[in-house]
């Protein structure tokens, strides 16, 4: 089984990896279809002066259709909410190989809301601690920023989690997905946002949590992307596992 702890620092990020995908076009205009026709633009009989007005419109589509992934509501929320408390409560625990079964599980989409997905999981998380770390919610009990920290020792998602403190210090955590999941990857951008988060109590609410000295001394294997985990034109990308248990 996987183990976020590493033997090693990680690697530097490699390059983004192209993957050809015969139908990624008109599924993405699918999906987008009903932003763009907001816009005035059917996907079915695209009529538009120029090319710079198309992509303009799309530009603004894909922006919205993110922004809608990365800012779940209601039970897709909740879902994102506890699938973090669990793993940062394994983190706290000093086990890292359920911290890193249980980021497994999420999922790249889910339709229905039936299980936590990457990107509401990763925007969750960004959010959060832009909130923390800037007191920019009454919500926040004070000090809360305090006690987030990032874990001892070497673990995926490091690298990331580094980034993401120091932006999110700033409040633009959030607002720089896209830069981190270029130069990151984002697999490594979920596990960093989960490892520099202590976990709220319930939705809507925090509270700060213990943090062990140092994680388990166990030898792990050298983890390897496939370039699937890496996001493309209005998705977040991940892996495909079996959904959480009950």
């Amino acid at each position: 089984m996987a183990d976020m702890r590493r033997r090693t620092p990680e690697p530097p990020p490699r390059s983004p990896q192209i993957e050809i995908k015969p139908g990624l076009a008109q599924e993405t205009l699918r999906e987008l279809a009903p932003l763009l026709a907001e816009e005035g633009i059917d996907v079915g009989n695209i009529d538009v002066p120029d090319l710079q007005t198309l992509q303009a419109a799309l530009n603004r589509a894909v922006e919205r259709h993110n922004m809608t992934r990365f800012t779940p509501a209601g039970h897709a929320r909740d879902l994102a909410v506890t699938t973090l408390r669990l793993v940062i409560e394994a983190v706290a625990d000093g086990d890292t190989v359920l911290a890193a079964a249980i980021l497994d599980q999420v999922e790249p989409e889910s339709p229905g809301d039936t299980a936590p997905t990457v990107a509401a999981c990763t925007g969750v998380a960004l959010g959060l601690l832009d909130d923390w770390l800037t007191g920019g919610s009454r919500q926040t009990p004070p000090g809360l920023g305090q006690h987030v920290r990032l874990p001892a020792g070497h673990w995926t998602g490091e690298r990331a989690a580094t980034d993401i403190l120091v932006l999110a210090r700033k409040g633009r955590a959030f607002a720089s997905l896209d830069t981190l999941i270029t130069r990151q990857g984002g697999m490594h951008v979920l596990y960093g946002s989960a490892s520099a988060s202590p976990p709220p109590s319930r939705p809507g609410q925090h509270r700060p949590t213990r943090r062990s000295a140092t994680w388990p001394a166990q030898p792990c294997a050298e983890h390897r992307y496939h370039p699937q985990h890496q996001p493309s034109v209005a998705t977040m990308a991940g892996i495909r596992p079996p959904p959480l248990a009950p």
